[in-house]
């Protein structure tokens, strides 16, 4: 148990930073958080206390039997899917319940009525992307077309139910009686609210920053700052020619609206934020069997997005991570195959400007014609105070996100949304059935099912075979149709059906012996159907390529290794240019932060110096730049670093480097001499009077609670290299969030790790006990087990019927 004085502490601590941004008006009273059998003592406990347990759940076709290993990771021994799945979500609540319940709240727009008013626009924002309209056209399609994956769905919320039926008030998470308030029954609507959350977290668009920055700065400026497919790509797929008939696409006349400036625009996905993945044929390994590497990129948070267990059945086992509030393994591996996935950053998020009839917005124009708008009055609680409605209006794209209500100030500017995650589809049984797959064909036929996020998919099996797929449903474009806004009055600019997903680009067993993606372009640039994203990733996926090339042999140590790379290749690629451009009184004035950098190996180790002067460097340069193009007070996308640096050292003298606002003619050599300028100082600052500063107090990796500002539920300052743009991708608050190896021999052979724990309460040892490990570079071994219980096992708790 952990020290009670200490939790005490906390709670004062946790009750303060609350307060300061939720009305205290609206926390518990503090009688009921002291009340010594229902308040937070009762939290104040690690699992490993609990002895062998018996639980009844009714419906319940067989007994089941859940082992704990010694890091809480359950292992789930069932005799038929349904039992195996209701017991999943008992277990998953049990240690995650508050987590299942606020993420789907966060997605339907609803976390207002927990923490009142402070998450009002973002619920706003949430229900006018249509979370919960897509959602719910996915039930929809379930009880149309897939009542056997519906009805295993309503087996996991029928466990989760059973776990939240027998919750005393004292056993509630800690949230709910800080927050004041109760868990709600569980539903499959609810599990599709977390699949659309995913969706939106890994679904960007820039279609309206880059409306903007060609209406400032002219289709020139674009087309070079962002090119399409820039020089030195090196796709998830190459092909020199593909093995099928494009499908033909019309193409307009115009290809976007002029004159259009968006003075307010919704959060963008975070560049970098993405994954790595790879498998390796049994060629190149010194077992001579594969080996799959999958290391997801996303927010760092606790408790942890992801949750480890094993879930076995007479046909089959499977272990990995699980997402909280889904059934399945998300990426993992059974006794025949393994699979994990990167983001594939596809462009399925569109914009259409709305030409209303008047001020009602009951008819829009299109094809020459009015047709009819259907209105939805959106009404939010919102946790001490009154309700607040909205009026959000569906077009036949899908909901007008911007309006006079909404970003627009009263302006009568409408645009729609067109998004792919709102149609039909059935991402859950892609994950059931990728978990009892067994090879090529089965992973295929998984796929089908899968339309959003798009994602890269790849797989090892145990019978040699290694690919990957690109998968998603892609809407079929002219080329450039979908990177700025559209005109929604005509029909040239719909999207024209999709790319046939026998079209979607996939390498079975190529003759480099391993595949790879790290959110990088997708093709090679004669893919015949236009793909374009602003984020594509052109660092850490050339890192990897490099490597697996050059390794032979490779083991899982070495696939721990490349994980665990640390290599700048930004930095190795643009700061010789940087340094040979410093003018001789900067060398003078900075020459203290000099030496290290000229010495730097390009190794972004947690404790070195160089890598936080170089990224303070990059970072004053591209400020100072950025602020000289006069984009008029609005929001505009800017150019990647992989871009500018090209830019850098291949047109010095380009346009977009002179200052208009000066006489003199600026070119790359004065940004960066005037970024080096600002590192001197910014490294002064951070230092005040010593000598050096580390990559990882500069970097400051964090993991904070779901709610912020519950700092003291929260890590900080983690000692880890690596960062944005490096294969062990650690940023500030988003990194690699499950790191897994496999090796499909005989005998399986499987290591993984993720930055938190298995449980959910803070007053566990397990909430947070596995982030040392994942900082440090180690691994847990996590081959599959037998049902047996094994020696240093925390506990164990056998499932019966009534």
């Amino acid at each position: 148990m952990k020290y009670i004085g200490f939790f005490f502490s906390l709670l004062f601590s946790l009750l303060l930073a609350v307060g300061l941004s939720i009305n205290m008006a609206n926390l518990p009273p503090l009688a009921k958080i002291f009340d010594p059998y229902k308040g937070f003592w009762q939290n104040a406990y690690s699992e490993d206390y609990n002895p062998d347990t018996e639980v009844t759940i009714a419906g319940l076709q067989a007994e089941v039997e859940v082992t704990y290993d010694e890091n809480l990771i359950p292992h789930i021994f069932a005799e038929n899917e349904e039992d195996l799945y209701k017991v999943q979500g008992y277990t998953t609540a049990r240690h995650r319940l508050w987590q299942m319940e606020f993420q789907a709240l966060a997605a339907e727009g609803r976390l207002s009525e927990v923490v009142g008013e402070i998450a009002l626009n973002r619920d706003r924002e949430m229900r006018r992307k249509g979370l919960g309209f897509g959602a719910k056209n996915k039930l929809k399609y379930l009880k149309n077309n897939d009542p056997r994956t519906l009805q295993l769905m309503e087996a996991y919320a029928d466990g989760v139910n059973a776990y939240i039926d027998q919750l005393s008030q004292a056993e509630l998470p800690l949230e709910y009686k800080l927050l004041d308030y109760y868990p709600e029954p569980w539903t499959p609507y609810k599990s599709l609210l977390f699949l659309m959350n995913m969706a939106e977290t890994l679904s960007g668009d820039s279609d309206l920053a880059n409306t903007n920055f060609r209406n400032l700065f002219g289709s020139e400026w674009q087309r070079n700052l962002f090119p399409d497919y820039p020089q030195g790509v090196v796709p998830v797929v190459a092909q020199e020619t593909w093995d099928f008939e494009p499908v033909k696409v019309e193409e307009p006349e115009t290809t976007y609206i002029d004159s259009i400036k968006i003075t307010q625009l919704l959060p963008e996905k975070e560049p970098g934020l993405g994954s790595n993945n790879w498998a390796v044929s049994g060629e190149k390994t010194a077992s001579g069997f594969p080996i799959l590497a999958n290391d997801p990129h996303l927010a760092l948070n606790l408790p942890s997005l992801w949750f480890a267990a094993q879930l076995s059945t007479p046909e089959y086992s499977v272990k990995g991570a699980t997402l909280p509030g889904t059934l399945g393994v998300i990426i993992g591996f059974n006794e025949n195959f393994a699979w994990g996935m990167t983001n594939a950053d596809r462009d399925v998020k569109d914009w259409y400007k709305i030409t209303f009839k008047d001020s009602s917005r009951e008819e829009y124009l299109y094809n020459g014609q009015w047709i009819q708008s259907r209105r939805q009055l959106e009404t939010f609680t919102v946790k001490g105070q009154n309700d607040f409605v909205d009026t959000v209006i569906y077009t036949h794209y899908g909901p007008v996100v911007y309006d006079r209500n909404f970003k627009m100030k009263g302006k009568p500017a409408n645009f729609a949304l067109k998004w792919t995650a709102h149609g039909d589809s059935n991402e859950q049984k892609t994950f059931i059935n990728l978990n009892k797959a067994n090879g090529y064909s089965d992973f295929e036929e998984a796929l089908t099912h899968y339309a959003a996020p798009a994602q890269n998919f790849v797989f090892a099996s145990r019978n040699g075979d290694v690919g990957i797929k690109v998968q998603g449903k892609f809407p079929l474009k002219w080329s450039g149709q979908g990177k700025y806004l559209m005109d929604g009055s005509k029909p040239i600019y719909e999207w024209q059906g999709y790319i046939p997903a026998e079209h979607n680009a996939e390498e079975i067993n190529p003759e480099k012996k391993f595949v790879t993606s790290a959110n990088q372009h997708p093709v090679s640039d004669n893919y015949p159907y236009f793909v374009y994203n602003n984020n594509y990733e052109y660092f850490r996926n050339r890192r990897i390529s490099d490597q697996l090339l050059q390794l032979t042999a490779i083991t899982v140590d070495d696939m721990k290794a490349l994980q665990l790379d640390n290599y700048n290749l930004h930095a190795s690629e643009i700061l010789p240019l940087m340094l040979d451009s410093l003018n001789r009184q900067n060398i003078v004035l900075g020459e203290k932060w000099l030496a290290p950098l000229e010495a730097w190996d390009y190794d972004a180790a947690a404790g070195e110096m160089a890598p936080a002067l170089f990224q303070s460097w990059w970072n004053q340069m591209e400020k100072a730049l950025y602020a000289s193009w006069d984009a008029k007070g609005l929001p505009i996308s800017y150019p990647n670093k992989f871009n500018l640096a090209n830019l850098l050292i291949n047109e010095p003298n380009a346009s977009w480097f002179d200052d208009a606002k000066t006489k003199e003619k600026e070119g790359a050599s004065f940004w960066i001499n005037i970024g080096f300028l600002g590192m001197v100082e910014e490294m002064g600052e951070l230092t005040a009077g010593k000598d050096s500063i580390s990559w990882s107090t500069y970097k400051n990796t964090h993991i904070s609670h779901l709610i912020p500002n519950l700092t003291p539920f929260g890590r900080y300052n983690i000692p880890i290299g690596g960062g944005k743009g490096i294969v062990n991708a650690s940023a500030s608050d988003w990194g690699p969030g499950w790191r897994m190896i496999v090796e499909m021999g005989s005998e399986i052979k499987a290591v993984g790790v993720y930055p938190g724990g298995q449980s959910g309460n803070p007053g566990s040892k397990y909430y947070d006990n596995l982030i040392d490990a994942w900082a440090s570079g180690e691994y847990l071994t996590i081959g599959l087990r037998d049902r047996s219980k094994a020696a240093g096992d925390l506990f164990y708790t056998k499932f019966s019927a009534d």
